[in-house]
């Protein structure tokens, strides 16, 4: 019974993988699949605000990744995004208006989208 033999396998060694660039790391969306990515624009206060700086802020999935999200504003947008930052909002505990006791809103997750200058997103 040896545990350490004297034959050793010989692995082959693969190429190491080329430096990914933010084009290659983007998902392949299905078709229709980027209105699920993205729900719906986030209008408060504060979104509205960084909007004249170039940045607009999104409800998105909460599975949702950056490249997903980068590739549904390209696909709805036609605008390239160059950084988008995300934010997990926590579910809440709130009183429920017809029945006593208190119940939970759901978790929601929020996208900051920064576009390059000059470039807009108008919404209808």
């Amino acid at each position: 019974m040896a545990l350490f033999g004297k034959k050793k396998e010989t692995k082959e060694k693969k190429a190491p993988a080329s430096p990914k660039t933010r084009k290659a790391r983007q998902a392949k969306l299905a078709d229709g699949i980027a209105h699920e990515i993205i729900r719906a624009p986030w209008f408060s206060e504060k979104a509205l605000i960084v909007t004249e700086k170039g940045v607009y802020t999104f409800d998105v999935s909460t599975r949702a990744t950056k490249s997903q999200i980068a590739g549904a504003i390209k696909e709805i947008y036609k605008v390239e995004p160059c950084k988008i930052r995300i934010v997990n909002l926590p579910a809440k505990r709130k009183a429920m208006r017809t029945k006593r006791g208190i119940g939970t809103r759901a978790a929601r997750r929020k996208a900051y989208v920064y576009l390059n200058a000059g470039d807009t997103i108008q919404f209808a």
